[in-house]
Formats: structure tokens, C-alpha cells, sequence
């Protein structure tokens, strides 16, 4: 399949379509699944530390690099921080810990996975340095609401370069989204399809 992408606000590339491992447990079924999705034309991939699963996608990434598929550089790979109050030094750690579990030397995105509580401050204090330092070629959050992203854009250097929200028909979520797009935030859906329940809708089955 041919990849369409979107410009993000710091000039980087992301595919539009991407594949997520939410749910999805270690091993090789796992492994191989990332595999197919490269052999069939994805070329971003999502996963984050709380699912448990950087391993297989690290190994699935790397065989199917070695195995002359793909190219590090076509594939856009990222993971998230799970944000329960971490420390500056915490997340710096949580970064190099998602590294080393899927065998990469750099992500092309990093995202907070949720507010925290409004603890988030130091987590993004943390992302940007590593921004910074080009160790990581992009950071957004994740499950961010207005007010967050109004304090991010008024108290911190970076803005993020995307919100991925819960974003399908039954939720729309039209005031975040209205604000990203006024502040060149991108929006990306995560359970587009509602974790395949849209495809029972009736009036989606009959659009489709």
C-alpha cells in the first residue's frame, strides 16, 4: 500500500496509517504480526511501555530490518511514557529502558501516555531534553485534555507535535481537536474503529 503522511509542526513525516499493539501480549505471534504489518505496507508502528510488549515489537522490527523488508529509516516507531507521577530523571530512565527493550537506538516519536493528574511537568521538562539532545526525533502526548495542553503551550519550549486521543463517530472530542488545529497540534485516533465494535454499527454498515 502506498504511504500518505502528514507534516508535523517540527517538519517531521509521520505515515498517516499506523499499527497498534494495544492488547496484545509478548511473543512470537506478536513478532510476526509486526512482521506482516511491515510486509504489508505499514510503516508506523505503535506500542507504549504500560502494554507490556516493547520486546516483540522490537523483535519483529528488527528481523524484519535484517531480513531487508524494510529500512530503519522508512519505519516511524513509537512508544510511550506511562505517567504516574515520574521524576525528570524517571522518565529519562522509562525512555532509555523502551529503548533497550526494543533494540533500537532512537524512536521517531514520544509520547506522555496520560496527564497524570496533572503530573506531567516534569515527564515533559524530561521529553524535552531529550528532544534536544536528537536522541528522540519527536515528542506529543497522549489522552491530553485543552487545559493540559494550554499549560504545555504557555509554560515549556516544546509544543507537542501530536495529542493521540480516543477519537472515533460516538466520540468526537470536537473542542481538543478544534483547539490542535488552531495550534498545529496533530490529532491522532487511537480505537478508530472502537476496538472493532464500529464495524456492527448498522449505519456504518450501511455507509460502507
Amino acid at each position: 500500500m502506498s504511504v500518505q503522511t502528514k507534516t508535523l509542526n517540527n517538519n517531521i513525516e509521520m505515515p498517516e496509517l499506523g499499527y497498534g499493539v494495544f492488547r496484545v501480549e509478548e511473543g512470537q505471534e506478536l513478532v510476526d504480526a509486526v512482521k506482516t504489518a511491515i510486509k504489508k505496507g505499514y510503516r508506523s508502528i505503535d506500542t507504549a511501555a504500560i502494554y507490556g510488549n516493547e520486546e516483540s515489537v522490537g523483535r519483529g522490527v528488527n528481523q524484519a530490518i535484517e531480513e531487508g523488508l524494510v529500512t530503519r529509516d522508512e519505519l516511524f516507531i513509537t512508544s510511550k511514557v506511562w505517567n504516574d507521577g515520574l521524576s525528570y530523571d524517571e522518565t529519562i530512565q522509562a525512555y532509555e529502558t523502551s529503548l533497550s527493550k526494543l533494540g533500537l537506538e532512537y524512536l521517531d516519536l514520544y509520547l506522555i501516555h496520560w496527564p497524570g493528574d496533572n503530573k506531567y511537568q516534569e515527564p515533559w521538562k524530561a521529553l524535552e531534553a531529550l528532544y534536544k539532545e536528537n536522541r528522540v526525533r519527536s515528542i506529543g502526548v497522549s489522552n491530553f485534555q485543552v487545559n493540559h495542553l494550554e499549560d504545555l503551550r504557555k509554560n515549556f519550549e516544546i509544543t507537542p507535535v501530536i495529542n493521540q486521543i480516543e477519537f472515533h463517530p460516538r466520540l468526537t472530542q470536537l473542542e481538543v481537536r478544534t483547539y490542535c488545529e488552531e495550534h498545529n497540534i496533530q490529532v491522532e485516533a487511537w480505537s478508530p474503529l472502537m476496538a472493532g465494535e464500529l464495524l456492527n454499527n448498522e449505519t456504518i454498515s450501511a455507509i460502507a
